[in-house]
Order: structure tokens, then sequence, then C-alpha cells
């Protein structure tokens, strides 16, 4: 069944369906019939799906028209004007819905096969506000498959309101619950239209006004991940460049300030600003290296003021490298985020510290406030006392350059701010192991000035022993330091930009295109990818994966023993 360009939908007098799946769409004609199919093939088959077009300009029209033909519970509802983002589309197939029970589907995703079964189970068995579920990510570049947030939905459980678990506002996804329609009326809960983020405020709402909800730790969401998609195909949250998206975090992040307040709920202001550092403000601290002045200077206009704001407490619960690039960015040192920022994640030491008699900072200037004293003291990382092992040290590759046949030469410099090397020349190596065959190429790092060595190394990739039937993959170099009978090993940083290398190198059974490039986001390491070409790359990786599958292997294992 099909509507015209306007709304309201007219529909036809049916039973009403268990459950409504509305799939947002707009210009997405060739993704759409995949969304839809995975709604249709639920092993509960009692609901009605209605495609809800954003005045799509594509052929997604005629594609939702045709896909409504096919099966008589999908509907097709057109808005009459685009309205750029995802809540009217939703809140105009809320109008029309007919289950008691609600969800939402992007048309890029997918729902497993069970999703709706068990969401609908966990309802009937408890009469709940919302059920949520776990949220299978898929890249798409890779097919890596992981779980959002999967700590959060561990275990079944129902939550008596969201005071008893506060942590849960870090799962803000609409699309991984799903709503009694009583619920969502009776408090007119409906998407706020005309900003990005959505999910975020209306998610918060739902959290706050549930007085019950249960966590089910199975998937009930497919998301597909597409991290390096074209500027103009980006999602939102992909589109991290643009002053303007930053500027949309903030205005959802002070509308659901404001909602906390009026509705009695400013007791979780401290987990929700929490949760703004640790998950917004960090997703755009691993972009820092890769922005310029301008840039920096006019995203600290936009964050500074709301950072003032913010809970003293939620600064205080976050690591200290995070707290380092949050304080130098509010202080104006942009040069000094930018490098901070590459550490993130990977355990990196300051180039070098100061020291004023109170305690021991990031960088070589002293901070002049209690503030940034505060959030600048690196003390608590214990440069100067961890065990040899887990030591931090700051290893960074000042040239990249061609050698002789597939070698490279590299320049590098260790940074030790703690003064945990020994005066004189070091023992280290790079380290690389493409599938499980591990390249190792010694070197010595020279004294410089005290906490600072050079070195240079030539690594041969021509000489790395891969697989039988090939790898294609990439890989890190990571960089070892050794110390009478210890080691350190320790992220590798490089050049943010340099000149791509290709080549062609032979391993295994298969030639693979060889390239070496900058990693392009995160700390910027050096990227080395190997790709199987030829006839053969199209079979034997697949065949060497189905004979290496956990089932093969148990029965190698179980004839072995026999043969005992």
């Amino acid at each position: 069944m099909t509507a015209p360009d306007a709304v309201p939908l007219t529909v036809p007098e049916l039973t009403s369906p268990d459950v409504t799946v509305t799939v947002i769409v707009y210009n997405d004609a060739a993704r759409l019939p995949r969304a839809v199919a995975s709604a249709l093939r639920q092993t509960h088959a009692d609901i009605e799906v209605i495609i809800s077009d954003d005045h799509s300009t594509d052929d997604t029209p005629a594609v939702a028209r045709a896909l409504a033909a096919q099966d008589p519970r999908v509907l097709h509802l057109r808005l009459p004007e685009n309205s750029g983002g995802c809540s009217a589309p939703r809140n105009r197939a809320l109008e029309v819905a007919r289950a008691p029970y609600l969800m939402f589907l992007d048309s890029d995703d997918e729902l497993p096969e069970n999703a709706v079964e068990l969401l609908l189970a966990a309802h009937r068995e408890r009469e709940v506000d919302f059920v949520m579920g776990a949220v299978e990510r898929v890249r798409v570049d890779t097919g890596r498959r992981s779980r959002w947030m999967a700590h959060l939905v561990a275990e079944r459980r129902t939550v008596e309101g969201i005071e008893a678990e506060p942590g849960l506002l870090f799962e803000h996804l609409s699309t991984s619950k799903m709503y009694a329609r009583s619920f969502l009326d009776r408090h007119a809960l409906r998407f706020p239209e005309g900003i990005h983020y959505e999910d975020q405020l209306f998610s918060a709402q739902a959290y706050c006004l549930a007085k019950s909800f249960t966590i089910l730790p199975e998937p009930v969401y497919r998301w597909y991940i597409a991290p390096y998609a074209a500027a103009d195909a980006a999602s939102i949250s992909n589109q991290r460049h643009r002053l303007s998206n930053v500027r949309d975090r903030v205005h959802v992040q002070r509308l659901i300030d404001a909602f906390l307040a009026e509705s009695g709920h400013e007791s979780l202001r401290e987990d929700k600003d929490y949760k703004f550092l640790k998950h917004d403000f960090r997703m755009y601290a691993g972009d820092l290296p890769y922005r310029d002045e301008e840039w920096l200077s006019a995203f600290a206009a936009e964050v500074t003021p709301y950072l003032d704001t913010l809970a003293p407490g939620a600064f205080a619960r976050l690591p200290r490298p995070e707290r380092v690039v949050l304080q130098l960015v509010r202080d104006g040192r942009f040069a000094e985020a930018r490098w901070a920022a590459r550490g993130l994640g990977h355990a990196v030491a300051p180039r070098e510290t100061t020291a004023d008699g109170t305690g021991l900072y990031w960088g070589a200037v002293a901070p002049e406030t209690d503030a940034a004293r505060r959030e600048l003291d690196v003390t608590d990382l214990e440069l100067d006392s961890r065990p040899f092992p887990s030591a931090l040290f700051r290893h960074e590759i000042r040239s990249v350059a061609p050698g002789p046949g597939l070698t490279l030469d590299l320049a590098v410099r260790t940074y030790d701010p703690g003064l945990r090397l020994p005066v004189g020349p070091q023992r280290a190596s790079v380290v690389l192991a493409p599938g499980r065959r591990r390249l190792t190429a010694a070197f010595r790092l020279d004294p410089v000035r005290p906490g600072v060595f050079e070195g240079r190394v030539r690594l041969d990739l021509g000489a790395a022993r891969l697989p039988v039937h090939g790898f294609g993959g990439v890989r890190h170099p990571l960089l070892r330091l050794h110390h009478q009978d210890l080691t350190n090993t320790g992220v590798l940083l490089a050049p943010l930009t340099f000149p791509v290398l290709r080549a062609t190198a032979h391993g295994g059974t298969l030639p693979h295109a060889l390239t070496v490039e900058p990693e392009g986001r995160g700390a910027g390491r050096l990227q080395v990818r190997w790709t199987p070409v030829g006839p053969a790359a199209r079979l034997l990786p697949p065949l060497a994966r189905r004979l290496s599958s956990p089932r093969l292997r148990r029965a190698a294992r179980l004839v072995r023993g026999a043969l005992r």
C-alpha cells in the first residue's frame, strides 16, 4: 500500500499488529530493501513495517512502493518536504502506527531475525515502559563485528528507574529499544524536530520518564558503520570536521540539561556530564591532531563555555590523559593539545614535563591557574616509578624514506620524561607482525639530551614471513626497548602526512600489493597494508579460513590424539 506526497496516510481497517517497525529513509534506494527484508523475516511475523521517506529525490519512492506492493504488512509514507533529520519521519510514522509496541530502524541497518520476538517476549513477561537489547556494530570496510556499549547490556535485568543505573545514559540509541506505545503517549514523548543528535535527547527523556525498563544481552539491532564514507555521504556522527556538528552536539547537551532540571532529575547531572566528556568530547579529541589552528580556535570557542558549566566531579572521573587534552583546549594551548591527543588510548608519555615544587605538569610551561594545575598534574601517571615493562615513553618517527628493495628507513626519536632509561645508548627494535609471524629490526637509540634519544632503523618488509595462503590486513609497527632482561613495548607515532609508498611483495604463495601510509586517524601511526592480488587471491584466503575453523581444528586435535 502506498501514500501520496502528503500526510496523514490512509490506512485500511486491519487487525492491529503486535509491533510496528518504522524504517526511516532518505535517498537510500540501494539499502532500503535490505532493511525492510530484515524486518519482514522476523521470527515473530505479526508486525507492520512503515517506510517513512523524508521526501527522497532518488529512486527511493519507487523502491518503497514496490516493497509495499510485495507484502501487505508494508506501508509507504512519504513526507511532503524534506525535514533534514531523523525526527520528523519517525514522528509522522508514529501518527499512523497501529501496534501497541514500536521500534525504529534506519535504512542502512538491519534487525537480527529474532529481534522482535526477544523484545516483545520481555514486554509480555513483565510490564515495563521499554525493553532494550544489545547492538551489533559491523564495519562495512572490514566486516569486523563488535558490540556497542557491551558492558551495559551484558546481563538480563529490569531496572527500576534510571537513577538505579545512571551509567546507562551512555547507551543513547533509540533504535536498540522497543517502546510501549502507551508510555510514549502518556508522556507525549516524541522525537525533537529541527535538531541533530535527536536520539540523545529522546533517550535521556525516555530513561528519566520510565518507571522501569528491561535490558536483554541478546543483539536486537545490527548497526553498519562506514567510518571512511565520503564527506557528503557520511552519517551525522562522522561529520565531526564541521563546526556546525560541534554546535549541534553542544546544543543538544544544553537541551538535556534543561530537561533534567525541569523534570526533577538534576541528581543525574554529573553522570550525564561525564558521559558527554567521555563519549561526545572524546570523539572530537581523537581528531584534534588533524585540525589546523583556525579550526581548533573555533572549536574551543564552541565547547569551552559549555565545559565551564559541567560538574567538577565529571572531570575527576576521567583518565588523566583525557583531562590533559580537555584543559589544553580550554587554555588555548592548541599545538600541545594536538600532541596530547595523539596519545589517547595508547599509553603515551608527554614529550616533557615541568615541576614547580607542588606538582609535575604536562609540557614545558607551568600552569597559571589552580584549575589548570589540577587538570595538568601528571604525577599520577608515575612516569618515574612504574615497573619498566609498563613504563611510559613516547616514540616518534621523525622521517620515513624508501630504501633499497622493500626496505623502509626510519628516523626515530624516543622521549623519556621520567628518566627511566640509563645513561648511554639503548637497545631497541621495531616489531611488526603480519599474520602470526613477527618481523623484528634491531637498532640503537643514542642520547641527545637528558630524556631524549634518537636512532635510525631499516625495516625490511620483504623479509616478512606471510602465511602460505597470504595475508590481507593492516599492521602498525611497535617499538620495543630492551633493558637488562626486561622489555617495554609501545606505540610508534609517525608523521601525520608523508608520501604513500606502494610496491609489490611476495609472501606465502601469493603476490601482495604493499602500501605504507599514514594511519590518517587517532594516534597517527605508521600503517602497513598487505592485499593479496592475482587469481589465487580470491580462492586461497577463503579456503584457509574454512580450514582453520574451530570445528576443523577440534577435529584435527582429536585425530592427532587418536594416533598417539
